[in-house]
Parts: C-alpha cells; structure tokens; sequence
C-alpha cells in the first residue's frame, strides 16, 4: 500500500537524519522522516558533542537540545599509564567547548524539531529502494520521492540498497558503553596495552555523562573484519579494571546502559552519494578515525546534504560530494591511513601512545595534538597550537600520500 510521494525520504531518524530532515523541512522540501524505532530511544555512544557539534546546533537553533556538561580539556592515558592534558582552544567558527549530552534526550530533540518544522514521522523499517525512487518498507508500504538520504548507520540498508559500499574496504569499527556510578570531571581517552607491550586495537574512553554518573566504553577496530568485533565485548570488564588501577574509578561501580554499536571510519569504502541517493553520518563512514567522534560529522553532513538536494535534485549528488570534500577529505585521507596501519601494528601503536603521552612530549604538542586529532585545524585560530597542528597534518600528509586508502578516499570523493 503506498504512502504518497516526498521531496526526499531520509532514512534513520538519528542526528544526522533529524538535521537534514529539519533543514530540507525548514528549506520547504516535503519530507519523510522513517525510523524503525519508537523514540525516545538510546544508542550506544561516548555522549559527547564536539565544538563543530555545538556550532552548528547552535546556529540552527537548537541550543536548548545542549543542555548537559560541557567538555573542553581531555586527557590522554598512554598504554604505561603517561598522561598528555589537549587543551581545547576556542577556534574562529566554533567554540572552545562540547557538550556531553545522553543520545536518549539528544536524538529525541532533534526529532522534535524536524518534525516541528513539518517532516513527517513513518515508522517502519526499510526493506529497500523502489525502482522510480523513494524506499520500500518491509510491511508492504512504499514511500515514493525524488532522493534517498540514508542516515540509518553504519550497516545502513540504504547504502547497500544502492550499492554504494565495499565491504572489502571499509574500516569498521565496534564500540560497547556503559554508564558508571561515578563522577568524571574531564574526558580521558585511555590507549590500552593488556599485555603491557601491543596495544589494543583501538581505545578506551571515560567521559562526563548523566546525574554524576560517566560514560565509559572500549572502541575496537577491526579493518574489514567485522568478526573481530567481539574483543571489545569480552574485554570490556578487564577495561573497567584498568581504570580502577590507574584510579579513574573507585572500587567497583555499578556499570548499567551497556549496549553496543558498529562504526564505519574515515569514508573508506563507502561513496557518500551517487544518482539521488545521498549518505550522511555513519552510513557516510563520516567518523573521526583517530578517535571515534561521530555526532558533530552527523549534524554538519546531514545539513550538506540538504543543501545540496534544495539547489536541485538533478545536480544534488555532485554538489554534497563537493561539499564533503571540502571540508573532510584533506584529514581523512591522512586519518584513514594513519588508523589502517596502527590497527594491524599493535606494538607500533603502543610505541607510539607511551612517546606521545610522556612528559616532556605531551606538554610540547598536547595543544597542536588537541587541534588536529579532533580534526579542527580547519577554522582554528592562529597561535602555537594550530602552527604545531597544521605542522603535523602536513608531514602526515606526505608520510600517506601515496597509500591505498588515501588515493581510494581522493577518487570516491570526485
């Protein structure tokens, strides 16, 4: 049974959905908004709104949906147990804060919005693409419109609908959090060695969260092997422990909310869009893939990609590649790379966290670190920090520039 016709479906009713859902709203596109799920609802998730985040929330009125700690300094915990304090610098477009929020109170604001603005909410879960546009659902409905946003994750059935991943490529990730009875006044992003000598494919993380409570969760990558997913999981408790030796957390504390999630970084094997079909947020692969960050890409790509379609459907594809070019390909290209190669050398990794975070190394480049590893150099203002950060994107750059995941992201990106 069909459901009418729409400017634009977008599928996944997460930020990055909910914002191009406001924006094309707003801009006086008819939209369809579909989720599978009844919100308010949770997803697994550090909690933390980068500065990009915050700006633009901000900028599209929704300060109010920011109501939770704000998060500016981070610490980084090497794998012998080194410290390294990244000062957040205010930059010329964005401030010098995040804001750790909950997804369940996040995610329902931003819903509120779109649909303020005249989206409209179908319920369903998407079986696939209809042949002369729009989404099929899997009770038989089928929503028609002129373009595609898939917004509905990493494993998003939009994508694969339109053939627009290799899973061969992509850089997977698996993170698992859970909330902990005890307070944390800065972020801390912990670079784990279990064995004290190869390092954990990932990181670890505890972060400011709810009514004095923390987020702490273990990330994982796993390259194009989603199988390895499951060391995150099952390590998880020993994690937990780790914390509590290096006294980040008292005694035992109930852990309660663990749930967990799949993450495709850096846009390496996914093309952001093609035809009408456009992917923002994870389905885009938009993920930080030095350290996981992933809400602030959702909110800014899903606002590109309603950028795009309102300047003309035809041309919409070409132009939110463009714009994704633009304002990720020069990190990501370098990111990707970086992270493919420090996944499978875990000693290499390890070497790398205990030089970084020692003393003398982490009070040197702790404020260029800050900048570029939270890919903010783009807009940062001019001092040390920033000619220390745009110092190590550019040797980054030439130590990458000839990889496969560079030269991958530089074509899907044209």
């Amino acid at each position: 049974m069909g459901t009418g016709r729409f400017d634009a479906v977008v599928v996944g009713a997460g930020p990055a959905g909910s914002a191009t859902a406001l924006a094309l709203a707003r801009g006086g596109a008819r939209v369809a908004l579909v989720d599978k799920a009844s919100f308010p609802r949770d997803k697994a998730c550090g909690d933390v709104v980068g500065p990009r985040g915050v700006a633009a929330l901000e900028a599209l009125g929704l300060g109010a949906a920011l109501t939770g700690v704000h998060v500016g300094d981070m610490v980084v915990v090497g794998p012998t147990g080194g410290r390294a304090r990244l000062p957040c610098f205010p930059g010329l477009d964005y401030p010098g804060h995040g804001v750790a929020v909950p997804r369940l109170r996040l995610d329902a604001a931003l819903l509120g919005a779109a649909r303020q603005a005249g989206a409209a909410l179908v319920t369903g879960r998407v079986a696939g693409l209809l042949p002369r546009g729009g989404v099929a659902l899997d009770d038989g409905r089928g929503l028609g419109a002129e373009v595609v946003v898939g917004a509905d994750g990493a494993t998003s059935t939009v994508a694969g609908a339109a053939g627009l991943v290799d899973p061969g490529r992509v850089l997977w990730g698996f993170a698992l959090r859970v909330y902990v009875e005890t307070p944390a006044t800065l972020p801390h992003i912990v670079l784990w060695a279990p064995d004290g000598r190869r390092a954990f494919p990932g990181y670890g993380w505890l972060f400011p969260g709810p009514d004095g409570r923390a987020n702490a969760g273990l990330g994982i990558g796993t390259l194009a092997d989603r199988r390895a997913g499951a060391g995150a999981a099952r390590l998880l408790p020993a994690f937990l422990g780790h914390l509590g030796a290096l006294g980040l957390l008292e005694g035992r504390p109930a852990a309660a909310g663990r749930l967990g999630g799949w993450l495709k970084m850096g846009m390496v094997g996914t093309t952001v869009a093609s035809g009408r079909v456009l992917l923002v947020g994870d389905a885009a692969g938009l993920v930080n893939p030095l350290q996981g960050e992933g809400i602030a890409h959702a909110v800014t790509s899903g606002l590109r990609a309603a950028g795009a379609v309102l300047a003309g459907v035809d041309g919409a594809a070409a132009r939110y590649r463009r714009a994704i070019a633009g304002e990720h390909l020069a990190y990501h290209r370098v990111a990707a790379a970086l992270h493919a190669g420090l996944v499978g050398r875990p000693r290499v990794a390890a070497l790398a966290g205990r030089v970084l975070t020692s003393a003398p190394v982490g009070r040197a480049v702790g404020g260029g670190w800050s900048i570029f590893w939270n890919e903010l150099l783009d807009g940062a203002a001019p001092g040390p920090a920033c000619t220390v950060a745009g110092a190590a994107a550019a040797v980054a750059g030439v130590l990458t520039r000839r990889s496969p995941t560079g030269r991958w992201l530089a074509a899907a990106l044209t």
